[in-house]
């Protein structure tokens, strides 16, 4: 074990989806390796994630992927400070393998085992490219599980301001992906058809929630989707997909943006930062980049391949946990319906 102060080495294991990720972190920011073995192409057969195949494909790849991320690191187990892991939320069979792989290279090392919450996960990616990223600071979240508007109050604090109350906004593209005839994953197909499309072509609804603002609410709007496209089908209406899918993607992010922005006014905010699967998404990010300089705020976001479910972001957060001593024992277990905030 690393006994410097100053230098804390993480081996990290991500398994709560569809990708078996492990990576080599040090310090919270500085990624030695970030290994990842996607399913994509196995889910596409299916138009989505089948829970029982990732949790197989997870017990097949997570050794190979753990050892290669060591390789890539140059360095052993024995050298690594802590094992973190995924403990929540996502898929109970595929976060167990990752929970039960990290328990046991814990036991196996006698070194520190830290189980971190997957969306904290996310956050924390925002750390590994911007070194002056500190909090306080907001961050909007949005994959294909979950849309949370988070206040980071500290490392490790936060406070949710708004959620989806239904569908979550990866969950929408996804859906909607598949009516237009785009198929599994829906959030980049829909990226890339909507550049070809007119985003001004069909207004669909922007939901709010009227008792809580800053909540939100994407299944009115997959279900506005579902009507039009029916009714052209009815009417025998030729149907743009390109259109189709850029005003619907043009309605998920002026619904994003606009919330995320209220809440940059109503707490004072200077530093704003996107994290999750649709945060690669180029038109949120656009729109994010030009509501933020126009408001004079610092606007973060993390490189593709660290929104996607990965471990270096584990990692990261894993290092703050480290630091504020926090420690768990074997008993360790997979919780999928974790909540931002619970300790575990």
């Amino acid at each position: 074990m690393n006994s410097r102060d100053d230098e804390v080495t993480i081996l990290a294991i991500e398994s709560s989806c569809d990708e078996t990720a492990a990576a080599v972190v040090k310090n919270g920011r500085e990624v030695c390796s970030n290994v990842i073995s996607s399913q994509i192409a196995l889910h596409t057969l299916y138009g989505g994630v089948v829970p029982e195949i990732a949790s197989r494909k997870h017990i097949e790849k997570i050794n190979q992927v753990v050892k290669e991320a060591l390789v890539q690191a140059d360095c052993t187990l024995s050298q690594m400070d802590a094992v973190a892991v995924t403990c929540g939320p996502g898929l109970v069979g595929a976060l167990l393998v990752g929970v039960s792989m990290a328990k046991a290279l814990s036991f196996a090392a006698d070194i520190p085992l830290i189980g971190v919450h997957h969306i904290e996960g996310h956050i924390s990616a925002n750390y590994i490219e911007n070194k002056d990223l500190e909090p306080p600071f907001l961050c909007l979240v949005v994959s294909g599980g979950h849309t949370h508007l988070v206040r980071v109050c500290d490392y490790g604090e936060y406070e949710i301001l708004g959620r989806t109350r239904d569908d979550a906004a990866g969950e929408a593209f996804d859906k909607v992906a598949r009516a237009i005839g785009l198929g599994y994953p829906g959030g980049p197909k829909i990226d890339k058809v909507s550049r070809e499309g007119n985003p001004d072509a069909i207004h669909f609804p922007r939901a709010k929630v009227d008792e809580a603002d800053l909540d939100f609410s994407f299944s009115g709007l997959k279900s506005a989707v579902l009507n039009y496209l029916n009714d052209c089908h009815m009417k025998e209406i030729p149907i743009c997909q390109a259109d189709v899918a850029a005003s619907f993607q043009k309605a998920v992010i002026d619904v994003l943006v606009e919330h995320s922005m209220t809440a940059v006014q109503r707490y004072g905010a200077k530093r704003f930062a996107i994290a999750g699967g649709v945060a690669s998404n180029t038109g949120l990010r656009a729109a994010l980049a030009a509501a933020c300089e126009e408001r004079g705020v610092r606007f973060y976001h993390p490189s593709p391949i660290l929104c996607t479910d990965n471990a270096a972001m584990i990692g990261a957060a894993a290092y703050y946990e480290y630091r504020r001593g926090v420690r768990h024992g074997y008993d360790l277990n997979a919780i999928p319906n974790l909540r931002l905030g619970e300790r575990v």
